[in-house]
């Protein structure tokens, strides 16, 4: 009798279990069944001046007219709805293929929002702690040195680091970490020399960075740096999948982002953003590298990079950006509690790195600008001299990608194009800020 009381028991247990399961595949099925598309709206019925967008319109299309950019997706939303989707010029000058909404972009370092969001999953499965050292996930970083200088022979001096990098310094960029690609300290030197960005797995990744020391006391400086990257990696240690299927799983298949991920396969190639740089004439011409990695994204990749893997389309990232905005939560579909959102998305900066000290390519941490996890947000607009809303958080990719979800005013921009960022490039987010701003007539509505 027992015996067949505890089997009933085992039943019923079991039996729960597939019921849950069942209804976790069901909502994960309803969601990737889902439109991909926000609902459209008028201008005017959201608070827009159509006339005025027309600014917006008039500066994008002069950008391709002048052969600046090749071609632009552009997406406008406020309260749940898109204001307007516009595409500007070709999606490749030599084919003429014109740019389409559904084009596919390497978006670089607008990956590291997302990777930032796999992070807070984990966090609130209560997997790690902001306070929490980084060597508790990654033993190899338990006897980190900090670069303290050069000797008069040339060779570096290293100390201890004063306290040991934590999760939260690891998520802002001042754990001490650098690029290897923007900076030209003795530090960056040994990343590109023992070649760390181009490392064939995520495991050769962390080894090569627990044999090169910190640039800096961590906490000290804001530096922009692998930490993403390094993000990667523990978010495939705690959770026991790769990075790509964890994404995939917890992100892009419940939010019905069907066309993010780290390669774009054969069936999606047509749609694919060819990427340029400017050359020495001033012409732009396709890039088949950046950074001497390969472009093409065809097959998926032997280390997926939290800081810059991924592709998507601006429909796709405006899904996950209005997820963000509501706190948390599209069409019926739970990502984060709200309360997280609120943490990823707030200044963890002290007012002494927020003093223009520190910057990477336009965007200077200043007074009224800060960094939340894995993302940029203003504190305070007027005092860093913009006209977005209070805690807008944003950030953009390395071939001219951008966002911003500006919560005060329930709107969020969309911007995707391949140029490469550098010497010339126009920069297309700060000019989109004030157009955008100046065509919000009645933000009451």
């Amino acid at each position: 009798m027992k015996d067949r009381r505890l089997s009933r028991f085992t039943v019923m247990i079991l039996a729960g279990g597939l019921v849950f399961a069942g209804t976790q595949l069901a909502l994960a099925q309803r969601a990737n069944k889902k439109t991909s598309r926000l609902p459209v709206s008028n201008p005017e019925a959201l608070g827009f001046s159509s006339q005025r967008l027309k600014r917006l319109h008039a500066a994008m299309q002069r950008e391709v007219d002048q052969q600046q950019l090749a071609g632009i997706v552009t997406i406008l939303a406020r309260h749940g709805k898109v204001v307007e989707e516009r595409t500007y010029g070709k999606r490749n000058l030599a084919s003429r293929a014109p740019m389409t909404k559904d084009a596919i972009f390497r978006i670089y370092s607008m990956t590291k929002p997302v990777t930032g969001v796999a992070m807070m999953i984990l966090y609130e499965e209560g997997k790690w702690r902001p306070s929490d050292p980084i060597s508790k996930y990654i033993p190899e970083f338990a006897h980190l040195k900090v670069f303290k200088g050069l000797d008069k022979n040339g060779n570096m001096i290293l100390e201890d680091p004063v306290h040991p990098p934590t999760m939260e310094e690891l998520m802002t960029h001042t754990a001490g970490f650098t690029y290897g690609i923007f900076g030209n300290t003795p530090v960056d030197k040994m990343y590109l020399n023992r070649k760390v960005l181009q490392s064939r797995s995520l495991q050769e990744f962390i080894d090569k960075l627990a044999k090169i020391p910190l640039l800096y006391q961590p906490g000290t400086r804001w530096v922009y740096s692998v930490s993403t990257d390094i993000q990667g990696y523990i978010i495939e240690k705690l959770s026991g999948q790769s990075l790509p299927d964890f994404m995939q799983q917890h992100i892009f298949g419940p939010l019905g982002m069907k066309d993010t991920g780290f390669f774009v396969p054969p069936d999606k190639r047509n749609r694919f953003a060819t990427l340029y740089r400017e050359n020495k004439s001033g012409q732009l011409v396709a890039d088949a590298t950046a950074w001497g990695a390969p472009t093409d994204f065809a097959t998926p990749p032997a280390m997926p990079f939290g800081g810059g893997g991924l592709v998507s389309t601006a429909q796709d990232y405006l899904r996950f950006a209005q997820m963000l905005l509501n706190g948390g939560e599209l069409d019926g579909v739970r990502i984060l509690a709200p309360a997280t959102v609120r943490l990823m998305t707030s200044n963890h900066l002290s007012p002494q790195l927020m003093a223009g000290k520190f910057s990477i390519g336009s965007a200077i941490i200043r007074p009224g600008l800060g960094w939340g996890y894995d993302c940029a947000v203003f504190t305070d607009p007027l005092q860093a001299g913009t006209v977005v809303g209070k805690g807008t958080f944003f950030w953009e990719g390395a071939a001219d990608t951008w966002f911003w979800v500006d919560p005060t005013n329930d709107l969020i921009f969309i911007g995707m194009t391949q140029r490469m960022i550098g010497p010339g490039w126009p920069n297309v987010e700060a000019m989109s800020q004030p157009l955008v701003y100046q065509a919000l007539v009645n933000p009451q509505k």
